[in-house]
């Protein structure tokens, strides 16, 4: 019975070190296993990893950001350790001599060992691109509880600058280790060509840096509202190249960021006051009297405004073709738009009721 039982194992261990492809069943059997735990353990060794990552980017740890969000690195972190496990299990496989056949001057291994590398290069990027997503997802929403919408704009700018950042990396990856190619000498020669791109692309450049002038100095944020070039709207979104602005009348326009360095931007929004500014254009006819109360007249009807801050009325030309009354005054930037719209209007109806009470003439267009 012994003698059967020591039999049995003889065979069966001579099965196990039996070769196939130049490999022992042993050898498939262990990497089939190993692959088989990895499989297994992956989803609590990404989601532990990208919880790592979470914690790292916000200490105070929010249990509802964190289920909305750590989602998003779990899968690439799966696939990326499968293919690292599996890259480092069949690396003991021996490749097989009867496949070493050539495509192109090269033989099947090196064109295997290049896909291999190609696809591990891809997939690292991947992870480390969801990795830049996902903090600037959670940075963003950590970003939306304060006031100033500076840090939010300037989360999105980084995040589009270390991607292509990466995407640089990955080329450089790729040529270096999938083409041995030398990275050294391609980095001079695309110096002396980057030289020559960066002539022919100066304004690009120079809005590229630009744009970090108005990071930087802030001369505006997102979500003020300037007046540029003839245009007033509110800032939408501070890119790499341009600025785009919603004007008031609902249009959608961009400017390039050297423009709105080089340019004289009216931050409307930083304004402390709001100023309604209107010329009573009248007859020659008009005597002193008549100006001296219609002036009079204006300056009671502001003073009955409790918006109204500060006001300024005087009679600021007389000559051939009319007299103007000048008339300006500042009210706080709390109100609402429409507000001080009617305000306006209201100013210029109490003109127009008192001319016509007095009749008095205002001046025709020349």
């Amino acid at each position: 019975m012994e003698r059967l039982i020591i039999d049995s194992i003889k065979i069966n261990f001579m099965n196990l070190t039996q070769q196939f492809l130049n490999n022992s069943v042993q050898t498939y059997i262990v990497i089939t296993a190993i692959l088989l735990v990895a499989f297994i353990v992956k989803r609590f060794i990404s989601r532990f990893i990208a919880g790592l990552i979470y914690t790292w980017i916000d200490k105070k740890n929010h249990s509802e950001l964190r289920k909305s969000h750590v989602h998003r690195l779990i899968v690439p972190i799966e696939q990326f350790m499968i293919y690292l496990v599996a890259i480092i299990a069949l690396y003991e496989l021996h490749f097989p001599e009867s496949w070493n056949i050539h495509l192109f001057k090269l033989t099947l291994q090196q064109v295997i060992e290049s896909g291999v590398k190609f696809f591990f290069i891809v997939l690292f990027i991947r992870v480390c691109l969801r990795t830049l997503e996902f903090t600037s997802i959670v940075l963003e929403e950590k970003a939306k509880l304060t006031k100033d919408q500076t840090d939010d704009q300037l989360i999105l700018f980084f995040r589009d600058f270390f991607k292509v950042i990466l995407y640089i990396i990955g080329f450089l990856l790729i040529l270096h280790y999938v083409f041995n190619e030398n990275i050294g000498n391609l980095v001079t020669s695309l110096s002396i060509v980057g030289a020559a791109v960066a002539l022919s692309m100066r304004e690009s450049l120079e809005n590229i840096i630009a744009s970090f002038i108005i990071f930087f100095d802030k001369p505006f944020t997102v979500g003020d509202l300037v007046k540029v070039n003839n245009f007033t709207g509110s800032i939408e979104k501070i890119g790499l190249r341009s600025t785009r602005i919603r004007t008031q009348d609902k249009t959608y326009i961009s400017v390039p960021n050297k423009q709105m360095v080089d340019t004289i931007v009216d931050n409307i929004s930083l304004r402390t006051e709001r100023k309604i500014e209107m010329d009573v254009q009248l007859s020659v006819a008009t005597s002193a009297d008549q100006l001296s109360n219609f002036a009079k007249h204006l300056r009671e009807e502001i003073a009955k405004e409790t918006s109204v801050l500060n006001q300024f009325v005087f009679i600021s030309e007389s000559g051939k073709q009319f007299h103007v009354i000048h008339v300006e005054c500042f009210v706080s930037m709390e109100i609402s738009l429409e507000t001080f719209l009617m305000l306006r209007e209201k100013l210029n109806l109490a003109a127009v009721a008192y001319a016509n009470q007095y009749q008095i003439n205002f001046a025709e267009k020349a």
